[in-house]
């Protein structure tokens, strides 16, 4: 049996889905992106007239990607600390991933933090006009 979780901070859903479900003593995160909550803003994105993205800010939208998953982790009952497993999508990986693991690295390594495994994969893209999607296997206490 599982229970889906809905963050009230984290930016809603995309589609048809939770921000997370609860099973047993794990919690699993959806792919959470950048996005601001209430609004369909892509922080550091510029989208060119015809709707494609002219240019973005990996760094940034990195740093919303952590905050919404700590968010959905805090809104489920979890702490940050609880994160062991973390997948990362990006879709420029040669020319982001020096950028997106050293954010990484401050979110999720070292001292306090959980240093969870990871993977991070390259892929050619995501449903919105987004270069980075991260979702996280939390064990629940």
């Amino acid at each position: 049996m599982s229970e889906p979780v809905v963050s009230s901070r984290a930016p809603e859903p995309v589609g048809a889905y939770p921000h997370a479900r609860r099973a047993g003593n794990l919690l699993f995160l959806s792919g959470v992106g950048p996005r601001v909550r209430g609004s369909k803003e892509i922080p550091g994105v510029t989208l060119a007239p015809d709707g494609s993205v002219a240019s973005y800010d990996i760094e940034l939208q990195c740093r919303n990607c952590f905050a919404n998953v700590r968010a959905v982790v805090e809104d489920a009952g979890a702490r940050w600390e609880d994160v062991v497993d973390v997948t990362v999508f990006l879709t420029d990986i040669r020319r982001d991933f020096a950028a997106y693991n050293r954010i990484y690295a401050e979110h999720f390594a070292g001292p306090g933090n959980p240093n969870p495994t990871r993977t991070t994969l390259g892929i050619s893209a995501l449903p919105t006009p987004i270069a980075v999607e991260v979702k996280a296997i939390v064990a629940l206490r």
